[in-house]
């Protein structure tokens, strides 16, 4: 008799949990990815080569594919721009509605060492942008991306950059579209590509 009483509370119990998961699992999910992406306003101003100041506002009409590196890096960067170019090459008459935009977060040491230079060996049309630190610094934020200065003596200067390694595609209104994670293939790109063009 004495577990009686414990064994109506354990069932009860059981059966306020079965009832909570039936509701959390069929309840209509809300969509937050509306949300996330409005609140996600990816934006830059940032030099190009010459010299010319570049902005997202610039390229409105067409998808951009950015990718945030710099020219010493030895592995992360080269793949991504080697799979970019490969997508510019089989986007045939479609590239035109592609800006690939390579946006150096070691701006100094780049334009030093030349960033339109190491673009161009991957794609002549991707374009290199380095601004100043600050300016950096806001683009990078926009992206929701980090990267930051490491110490290294094997590496140019002795340091190198860690940074976040995704390929961001964003739309002809400037909007967020997805996130490539590093070592998508070019043609897991270039399929996702052809499906909005």
């Amino acid at each position: 008799m004495r577990l009686r009483p414990l064994q109506i509370i354990l069932w009860i119990a059981a059966t306020a949990a079965v009832a909570t998961f039936s509701a959390v699992r069929w309840w209509p999910a809300t969509d937050d990815t509306a949300t996330a992406a409005a609140a996600f306003a990816p934006a830059f101003t940032l030099a190009d080569s010459e010299g010319r100041i570049r902005s997202t506002a610039e390229f409105r009409g067409k998808f951009l594919l950015v990718f945030f590196g710099f020219t010493s890096c030895p592995d992360v960067c080269p793949t991504t721009l080697s799979e970019v170019a490969q997508v510019m090459d089989d986007l045939g008459s479609d590239a035109e509605s592609v800006q690939p935009i390579f946006i150096s977060i070691d701006p100094e040491r780049d334009k030093r060492l030349g960033l339109a230079d190491y673009t161009k060996a991957f794609h002549p049309a991707i374009l290199g942008l380095a601004g100043s630190e600050e300016e950096t610094k806001s683009a990078a934020a926009s992206f929701k991306i980090f990267y930051e200065r490491e110490a290294d003596t094997s590496s140019p200067d002795g340091y190198t950059m860690a940074h976040s390694p995704g390929l961001y595609l964003i739309s002809p209104d400037g909007e967020w579209l997805r996130q490539f994670t590093y070592g998508t293939s070019a043609a897991e790109i270039l399929s996702d590509l052809q499906s909005r063009l």
